[in-house]
């Protein structure tokens, strides 16, 4: 089984959802079962419906989950492994209090030494401190994994010292509640993040403790770093999966991106089970990679090339599969659904002719609509030809050059600027009587 552990702390950053991705990659081709595990046992933390946007956001890109665990509802479990440590001595009480704890890292930071855990402290302070923690007694040789992204890792004795495992109200820490679980699920492959590198020892050293006969594969992604080369903090923008998917980005074209990033797959489009039947997770570059929004606009204008006329005009809340083919014409200048949304808008909204930039060709303007409304109300043959339809409108307007084409685009763009109208009109001249419209019409 493969699994997905998000807490319920915020919004789901990029970095989660690609290892999310990973794993279920990993788990539809060894024909194993996905697991979403909710990581919700620290209270203080949560934030209410987390869990649900979370399970929202997978489900949109296609991660379907076989199980849904929430970690608090183990704990009862955690405690009676907790209590089995305990009483086999591979774990013990400890009563330091906070500030003696900080006032020996003081002295090591003083003495410029790495402060380490002295086990012998354990029952200094019993006397003043009646709400112990309970620490795993740390490692006794050094321990070694082979990180499928990474390679050979190895952490010596020294750099494992015990640590805690039960907090002083009976809450598992994070390792303590992860390591259980996995062994509890019969996790067999994790993806994560390389800032869970550290964590990966000390829960090996709990399965050791426990004498858990499976070896888990690990692989630890690097990190993302912004356009500027630096981590990706989550307080950008653009590292919310919510932000990303609210701008207009397909789930399909951020999910391409992600796996694509540090990789080097066959074909730089590709849909999610598409990557199944190729993707390697140890072809995954060790270099931090970096986000580039740039390169995801690209990603999201092919995919919607992919998606059918029909298909993208629901995604735009009409019904006409023309409007969808008109806003594909729009992707030579725009990315994302948002911006395609705005030009049908635009060109649909009733044209303001009272605005101050567009005073030179006002008169003008309402002379051509005046024209334009009665040859689509006669429902005139020349309506499906531009050359045709611009003929008879001259004919019947007198108006040519500047004077005739700058209010026949305002007309039909709501703009002074943009596309060949040419281009345009194909796509259009079906949604004539909806698009030529001004504002003070009665």
């Amino acid at each position: 089984m493969l699994r997905f552990a998000p807490s319920p702390t915020g919004d789901m950053h990029i970095g989660n959802l690609r290892a999310a991705i990973f794993n279920y990659i990993i788990a539809k081709q060894r024909n194993e079962e996905f697991l979403i595990r909710i990581e919700d046992t620290d209270k203080e933390r949560n934030i209410k419906d987390a869990d649900r946007e979370i399970l929202q956001i997978l489900t949109l890109f296609g991660l379907l989950w076989d199980k849904l665990v929430y970690q608090s509802a183990n704990l009862n479990y955690h405690h009676q492994i907790a209590h089995h440590l305990l009483q086999t001595g591979k774990a013990f009480h400890c009563y330091c209090t906070t500030e003696f704890l900080n006032s020996k890292r003081e002295e090591a930071q003083k003495q410029k030494k790495a402060f380490r855990y002295d086990d012998s402290w354990a029952d200094l302070q019993k006397d003043a401190n009646q709400q112990p923690v309970l620490r795993l007694r740390g490692a006794n040789e050094a321990i070694c994994f082979s990180d499928e992204v990474k390679g050979e890792l190895r952490f010596e004795q020294q750099e494992i010292e015990s640590f805690v495992i039960l907090r002083p109200d009976g809450m598992p820490t994070y390792n303590f509640a992860c390591a259980v679980d996995d062994m509890l699920y019969d996790v067999s492959f994790i993806v994560r993040g390389e800032d869970h590198t550290t964590n990966t020892p000390k829960q090996i050293l709990i399965h050791k403790a426990l004498d858990y006969p499976k070896q888990i594969t690990f692989a630890h992604l690097p990190i993302i770093l912004n356009e500027e080369g630096k981590k990706m903090s989550k307080r950008e923008k653009s590292s919310s999966v919510s932000w990303l998917l609210e701008e207009g980005f397909l789930p399909q074209a951020i999910a391409n991106y992600l796996i694509a990033m540090g990789n080097n797959p066959p074909t730089e489009v590709f849909t999610l089970q598409e990557a199944i039947t190729w993707f390697e997770i140890k072809n995954i570059a060790k270099a931090p990679a970096k986000f580039d929004i740039k390169r995801l606009r690209f990603l999201n204008r092919e995919h919607f090339k992919r998606i059918s006329n029909q298909d993208l005009a629901l995604m735009l809340d009409c019904k006409d599969a023309g409007v969808g083919e008109l806003a594909k014409f729009y992707l030579q200048e725009s990315s994302t659904l948002n911006e395609l949304r705005d030009h049908i808008r635009k060109i649909f909204s009733k044209k303001q002719l009272d605005k101050p930039e567009w005073e030179e060709f006002r008169d003008d303007a309402r002379l051509l609509y005046s024209a334009l409304k009665s040859i689509i109300e006669e429902k005139h043959l020349c309506l499906a030809d531009f050359e045709s339809f611009k003929a008879e409108a001259m004919n019947r307007t007198h108006l040519k050059g500047k004077r005739f084409f700058k209010p026949l685009r305002i007309l039909l763009t709501n703009d002074l600027n943009g596309p060949e109208l040419s281009d345009l009109y194909p796509l259009i001249w079906g949604f004539l009587k909806d698009i030529v419209q001004i504002e003070d019409e009665k």
